[in-house]
Order: C-alpha cells, then sequence, then structure tokens
C-alpha cells in the first residue's frame, strides 16, 4: 500500500492561515487604533504632559492651593456662544484654553468645583440668564448675533467636603463679564480670583488713613470721593484715625495711606510692623496735592506746603522720593481750559497704555490715566528692594521743582519755556517688592516686634494724590432725572484693581500674567527679516546708481548755446546701460521676493508633514510594536 505525505499537503494551508491571521490582526488593530485614540481624548481624562515652552497648560502653585483650599462647594458656568463664534478661529480658540484650565481646576478640586458650559442661542432661556448673571456681549459674531463669553461662579451652601448636590442653594454668585483676549496673559488669575472670592463668606476689610477728605462730610452735605465709593461696594472700607493709632489689625487685609502728612511716630511704627508682619499697603504721596486745604505755613508765605512724605520708611525701605520735585511730560500735557481758552498743561498729564505697564494685572486692562503735578521714586544704591514700574513718564519728561509750577499756575504755558528733557522713563508709581527693614531699632524689645520682613513683602507706591480726586476721571451726568458720575478715565479702576490684588491671599498674589496661547511665526518673521534687509539693500543700490546715471547724464549734455544739438552715442549708450542694469535689479529683487516666499512654502511643508504624516505614523508604529510583543508574548506563554 502507498503512504501519502499528509503532513506536507496540511503544512501549506496552516502557514498561510497564520501569516493572513497575522496580518489580519495588525490591520484590524490600526483600524481599532484610530477611534480608541479619538474616544479616549474625547471622553477618558488621563494625565497630560504639557510640552509648551511656558507651560501654558500647567497651573500654578498659588492656583492649586487655592482650589485645595475650598470651604465651600463651587458651580461654574462657562457662557459660549459657540455658533455665533464659528467665523471667529482666535477666539475658539481662546475658548479652548479657558475650558481646558477650567476642566483642570475641576479634576483637582474632587468634586468640590462643578463646571457647566452653556451656548447662549439668540432668544433662549440661557441668553437671559446670561445677562441675568452680568455678562457682557460683545458684537461681530456670525450674521451679526451677540457673542458670549464669561464665567458666572456660584458659592453652594453646606461644606465643600461633602460631594455637591445640583439642588443646593447658591449663597453667593460672582461673574467674569467677558474673557477679553487682550487680556489672555491672565487668565488664570482671573479664574483664580473668582474663585478665591467665591470661598471668602464675607467682603474683604480695608483700612484708609487719609488727611484729605476721601470720605466726604456727612454733616456739611460732602460726598465721599467716587472712588471711595466704588471701593465700598467691594471692600468692607474703615477710616482710621491716625492721631491715635497703635496697631493695625490683622483683619485688614489692605491698608491705603492717602497723603501722609505729619504722620505721628506711633502710627508711622503701627503700618510698619503691620507691612513687616505680611499686611498690604498702598502709600500715595504727592509733591502737590490740590485738594488739601490746610492753610499757609508759616515758613511759606506765598503758597502753602501741600507736599506729603514718609520719609523714615523710604529711608529704611531704600526708596528715594523728593516732595519738592514735579515731572512735566509735555507730550503727554493734557489740554485745560482756562481763562477761556484752550491750553496743553504740561503738569497734568494723560498716561495712555504706552505709560502703564501692560505686564500687570493691575494694569494691564487699562486705558489711560490721568494724574496733576505728579512726583516719581527711585532706589538708593544700598536698595535690598526693587522697584517694579506701574506707570511711568514719557523720555520727553522733565524734572522740575515743585515751587516753579506753583508759580506758573496762572500761566502753565511758561513751564515750556527752556524745556529740556531729560531721557529718563520716571516711574510715578511702582511695586516694591523684597525684604523691607525695620525704621525703628530702638523699639527692638516692645512684643511682637519684627526687624525684616519675608523676602517677598510688597508695598505699592503712587506718587500722586490728585489722581484720587473727582476731577481727573469722573464727570457728572443727569439722565431721567438723576445724576450719575460718567468716567472718561480709568482712575477708579486702577485703584480698585489695586485694592483687589492686594487683598487676595499670597496664593493669589503669587500668580502672574503669563504668555498667550497666540504664538508668533518666529521663524517665518526671521525669514521676512532677511528678506527685507536683502530687499532694502537693492533698492538702495538701486537709488545710488540711478543719482550716479543722472550725474553722468548731466555732463553729457549739450551746452544750452547749442540748441540745435542732438543726443550723443556716448549719451544712448549710458542710457541704455542704465535700463539694463535697472532690469537686472529688478529681476535681481523678484527673485530675492521668490526665495522668501520659496522658503516659507518649504518651512510650511516640513510642518505640515511632520503633524498630517511623521507624528502619526509614529504613533501607529509604536501601537503596532506593542501589539506584537504582546502577541509573541502570549505564543511564548503557550
Amino acid at each position: 500500500m502507498r503512504h501519502l505525505r499528509l503532513p506536507r499537503v496540511l503544512s501549506t494551508p496552516l502557514r498561510l492561515t497564520r501569516r493572513t491571521a497575522l496580518y489580519g490582526g495588525l490591520l484590524l488593530l490600526v483600524l481599532v487604533f484610530v477611534p480608541l485614540i479619538v474616544a479616549s481624548s474625547r471622553w477618558l481624562h488621563a494625565s497630560r504632559i504639557d510640552l509648551t515652552t511656558d507651560k501654558l497648560y500647567t497651573l500654578t502653585p498659588g492656583t492649586l492651593q487655592i482650589v485645595d483650599t475650598l470651604k465651600r462647594p463651587l458651580r461654574l458656568t462657562l457662557y459660549f456662544s459657540d455658533h455665533a463664534t464659528r467665523d471667529l478661529p482666535q477666539l475658539r480658540s481662546y475658548e479652548q484654553r479657558v475650558r481646558e484650565m477650567l476642566q483642570e481646576m475641576v479634576a483637582r478640586s474632587h468634586g468640590r468645583i462643578r463646571l457647566q458650559v452653556i451656548d447662549p442661542v439668540p432668544y433662549s432661556d440661557d441668553e437671559a440668564s446670561a445677562e441675568g448673571d452680568g455678562l457682557t456681549a460683545a458684537n461681530g459674531g456670525s450674521n451679526g448675533e451677540r457673542v458670549f463669553f464669561g464665567l458666572t461662579g456660584s458659592a453652594m451652601a453646606g461644606n465643600a467636603d461633602v460631594e455637591t448636590a445640583d439642588d443646593r442653594v447658591a449663597e453667593k454668585t460672582l461673574s467674569i463679564p467677558f474673557f477679553d483676549p487682550a487680556r489672555e496673559a491672565f487668565v488664570e488669575y482671573d479664574i483664580a480670583k473668582l474663585l478665591y472670592e467665591l470661598n471668602q463668606a464675607s467682603k474683604p476689610s480695608i483700612g484708609v488713613i487719609s488727611s484729605l477728605p476721601v470720605a466726604g462730610n456727612p454733616m456739611l452735605g460732602q460726598p465721599a470721593w467716587t472712588v471711595m465709593q466704588q471701593l465700598d461696594q467691594l471692600f468692607d472700607v474703615r477710616m482710621l484715625d491716625a492721631t491715635t493709632l497703635k496697631h493695625v489689625d490683622e483683619s485688614v487685609r489692605v491698608l491705603l495711606l492717602i497723603h501722609p502728612r505729619q504722620l505721628p511716630t506711633d502710627a508711622q511704627y503701627a503700618i510698619e510692623q503691620y507691612v513687616l508682619h505680611g499686611g498690604h499697603l498702598a502709600v500715595f504721596v504727592d509733591p502737590d496735592a490740590e485738594l488739601d486745604t490746610t492753610p499757609y505755613a508759616a515758613d511759606s508765605p506765598t503758597f502753602p506746603d501741600h507736599s506729603s512724605d514718609l520719609p523714615r520708611l523710604f529711608a529704611a525701605w531704600g526708596v528715594l522720593y523728593d516732595p519738592h520735585k514735579v515731572v512735566l511730560d509735555r507730550s503727554r500735557a493734557l489740554q485745560i481750559e482756562l481763562a477761556g481758552s484752550s491750553l496743553n498743561h504740561p503738569a497734568m498729564l494723560g498716561l495712555g497704555t504706552q505709560e502703564l505697564n501692560r505686564d500687570d494685572a493691575i494694569t494691564a486692562s487699562l486705558q489711560r490715566i490721568n494724574v496733576s503735578t505728579i512726583g516719581y521714586f527711585d532706589l538708593t544704591h544700598d536698595a535690598h528692594t526693587r522697584l517694579i514700574p506701574l506707570l511711568q513718564s514719557s523720555a520727553e519728561a522733565e524734572v522740575v521743582p515743585t515751587q516753579r509750577v506753583l508759580d506758573a499756575s496762572s500761566d502753565p504755558a511758561g513751564l515750556l519755556q527752556g524745556y529740556k528733557p531729560d531721557n529718563n522713563q520716571y516711574v510715578l508709581a511702582a511695586r516694591l517688592r523684597g525684604t523691607l527693614d525695620s525704621a525703628f531699632p530702638e523699639r527692638a524689645g516692645q512684643p511682637g516686634y519684627l526687624a525684616h520682613s519675608a523676602p517677598n513683602a510688597e508695598v505699592i507706591l503712587v506718587a500722586d494724590t490728585d489722581l484720587l480726586s473727582d476731577r481727573l476721571w469722573v464727570e457728572p451726568q443727569t439722565m431721567l432725572g438723576q445724576t450719575m458720575m460718567q468716567a472718561f478715565a480709568n482712575n477708579g479702576d486702577f485703584v480698585t484693581n489695586l485694592v483687589d490684588n492686594l487683598s487676595g491671599s499670597s496664593a493669589l498674589l503669587s500668580i502672574r500674567g503669563r504668555s498667550t496661547s497666540q504664538r508668533p511665526f518666529t521663524r517665518v518673521d526671521a525669514l521676512r527679516n532677511v528678506a527685507d534687509q536683502k530687499f532694502l539693500q537693492k533698492e538702495h543700490e538701486l537709488e545710488q546708481e540711478l543719482a550716479e546715471t543722472r550725474r553722468r547724464l548731466d555732463e553729457l549734455q549739450p551746452s544750452k548755446g547749442n540748441h540745435g544739438s542732438t543726443m550723443t552715442t556716448e549719451q544712448r549708450q549710458e542710457i541704455e546701460q542704465f535700463r539694463q542694469r535697472q532690469l537686472a535689479i529688478n529681476k535681481e529683487l523678484r527673485e530675492v521676493q521668490h526665495q522668501l516666499n520659496a522658503e516659507i512654502d518649504a518651512l510650511g511643508l516640513r510642518l505640515k508633514f511632520i503633524n498630517i504624516v511623521l507624528v502619526p505614523a509614529l504613533v501607529a508604529l509604536i501601537g503596532l510594536l506593542y501589539g506584537w510583543r504582546r502577541s509573541r508574548r502570549s505564543r511564548q506563554r503557550r
């Protein structure tokens, strides 16, 4: 009987089956891997790695501290007009960053924060809720629709340790009316500030020491200054008497010291120790407080001395300030009406965005601050502190004695006679930051005495008190029988932002401005700059050759008396050479521009290849290798 070779016949189909199964498995892995990645990115919240240069998507330690110490459950609602912004990609990109930052805070809160995202379509209940919560709509959406992009937060009744319930009653509601892209660098600060304020059970207390009538006089029917009325709406304002002040209570979050004149020693010591123990102080001094009503001094028969200073504390803190010097700035002079005519007053300044620190939360969103007879600050050579400017003059400024400004009160134009700019930007308001030393070492034996502050102590200095007065930033307007104050400058916002910033916790103050998500194409800009230099160089060469050719043509022109002379052969050759050279240079200019476009296009193609082809291919390859290794290990175990 003949034997059949069955093993050989059966082995070929077996090998084909295994190979087919392997390829089929790899193909199935690819088909499953891509949807899995999409699904996981949408529904799963795994750990992420922030690979951005400035760590845009990583919460700062200050924000983490605020979230971790929440005492009450919070409910956040992000309103964003998704449909109305379909043609606004930059705003949609900013909204994505805000939403992801909020989601990071929610994940960190362990149930203490709940987030809801709502698209308030026109004429809907959601739109009415957004307006009712204090959000501001911007115009310019698709088809003329209004755009809402703000955040409301509510502090709910109960304990934050208990999981938040939707049926709890809101005890406090605050909002960010609109996420202005101009404040993108401070978006984390604004959100963390909202959380911090929602977590507080009562309004923060601030103390005010002033020799000016900022609180008004109810007995005489004099209202408080508008800036104080604004502060009273947001804070618990306490007026402190400097003549009896011995100690500043720890409950005072911020102390405003306005126009300190002849401040008692005990009051100075109390203020200093308040700051050294971690209190927040803002000092407003002035070379000439125009609303000071003190009478004439014996040593000043012509004009009363309305200056203020804090010499003992300033000396201990390394601050240079001269109460008898005023900063003039002819490029920022305000126009005033005097004796029926308009003129520019170089001692009254309108500071614009160029003079305001755009990198500080206090002044980042302000547009204009008006000041009058303002002084300036500097540091001593041995100071252990540093000045971070908030307001500065332009380089056209000049410093003059206060008496000269007072002498020119009836003719301010005289201040421009002999005007010589100092080519220096003077610091008009600043943060003083660093280690502050005590100015009273003789009191070292008293209870609670501190000789030095912490290294990160901070005091805000402003060299003008007139900016607080109504006349420089608001004017009364009668509407429907009621008188309202209409602001024409941001002086009130400056003071409110200042107090608001200082009244926060140390965690909130540690959150500084960050980079924006809109990153410039630095490589493309560099290519353009190089090409522009080449282009300008070629243009300069062309102009030089044109001038040289014209000179040569003038030399070759026939004399005026020889009117019948015709153009010579040399002239024709010269003109033809110029035309040929001009065509050659124009061709070189086109080649430079073409090379620029080619380099930019090549860079764009490389980026597209990396983002569209290379990165997905690497991810798929890693997945395939991982699947192959797992299948191999499974076969080895068998």
